[in-house]
Order: structure tokens, then C-alpha cells, then sequence
């Protein structure tokens, strides 16, 4: 599972071909979370309220570098890393 961005110490992984609806990993600490990509909105797992909150800030400011990377993934194409929050 490639990781795709780190920030404030949240990790950002993606695995190859996973199921629908698009998402992505975020772990932090000893908490993980899959976030869909279209809503932000945690599917499974949890996080931190804080860190939830950059999550949810950086998946709507990166929505579109996370749709490419769910494409490639889906493709097993290599993805590529998406900026931090700023």
C-alpha cells in the first residue's frame, strides 16, 4: 500500500485495485480511518477529532490529485504523491 502524503503526522495510503467507493488510508498514531474521497467523510475506523479535521480540510483542497490516484490505482498504475496541507 504506497503511501501518497504525510502531514502533521497523519500517513496517506492507497492500496492497488481496492473496492468502491473510492477512498483512501489515513493513519495516525494508533488510529486508522478509511475516508472516502467524494464526501471526506470516514467510511470505517476513526481518528482524532483534530486530525479528522485535516483530513476532511485536505481531502476537499486535493479532491481531484485523489480521484487521478484512485484512477491509477484501479489501473495498478503507479500513483503519485500529493502535496500536504500547506
Amino acid at each position: 500500500m504506497p503511501k501518497i502524503s504525510k502531514y502533521y503526522g497523519i500517513a496517506i495510503y492507497m492500496y492497488y485495485r481496492d473496492h468502491s467507493p473510492p477512498h483512501f488510508h489515513a493513519i495516525y498514531g494508533e488510529h486508522e480511518a478509511v475516508i472516502e474521497i467524494a464526501t471526506g467523510k470516514a467510511m470505517d475506523g476513526s481518528l482524532p477529532r483534530r486530525a479528522l479535521k485535516l483530513v476532511v480540510e485536505w481531502t476537499k483542497a486535493r479532491r481531484s490529485e485523489l480521484e487521478e490516484d484512485w484512477a491509477r490505482a484501479q489501473a495498478g498504475q503507479p500513483l503519485q504523491p500529493i502535496d500536504p496541507l500547506d
